[in-house]
């Protein structure tokens, strides 16, 4: 069984080389909407796969920490990105050009961690990440799987590599959260969240 929640942000970026010059040369922004689907095929003690209100914790925090944010590529232009963390206290940076396509990698990726580091106590069994939706405008979208979230050849994501500003941490529930997560070990004493 699959079940979805659908998340939102408003964020602004720039797509460089990109064959569209508005996206590729200019800071625009756009109404994301995210679509998180998990599916098992169990159900737990309440006789739902996944409760919806688990995710409103940790996979709403670090989605929502794209909200009203700019989102950086490591590979642009130094200059530009020091301006934009001069004069922006709610950014992101990753290792990857910002496209709906690699928005969807990096949260998949995101979000996977999160369920490897998340305590299951009602029963839950086998709950796998289906995939993430990105849909960045009313009409376009991107959705990414498993193979495509490690996929190198679509450019290598670290998630060691991606930042988030002081800001943004010092907003979620545990502004700690984000090096939780990254610490986690699966052979030594995972962290669970």
């Amino acid at each position: 069984m699959i079940i979805r929640k659908l998340f939102k942000f408003e964020n602004a970026h720039i797509v460089r080389g990109c064959s569209t010059q508005r996206c590729s040369e200019n800071i625009h922004g756009h109404s994301y909407k995210v679509e998180v689907l998990l599916e098992s095929n169990y159900l737990d003690h309440g006789q739902m796969v996944y409760d919806f209100g688990l995710m409103k914790r940790s996979i709403k925090t670090m989605i929502d920490a794209f909200d009203h944010a700019i989102t950086l590529w490591n590979g642009d232009d130094p200059e530009y990105t020091v301006q934009m963390k001069r004069f922006s206290h709610r950014w992101i940076e990753l290792p990857v050009s910002p496209s709906a396509e690699q928005f969807a990698r990096v949260i998949y990726l995101i979000v996977e961690r999160i369920l490897v580091c998340t305590q299951m106590r009602n029963g839950e069994r086998d709950v796998q990440l289906h995939s993430v939706i990105v849909h960045e405008t009313e009409t376009g979208y991107a959705q990414a799987f498993g193979e495509d979230a490690h996929s190198e050849r679509m450019g290598k994501i670290t998630l060691s590599e991606i930042c988030f500003s002081k800001q943004v941490c010092d907003e979620w529930y545990d502004p700690k959260l984000w090096g939780k997560l990254l610490a986690h070990d699966t052979l030594v004493n995972p962290k669970k969240i």
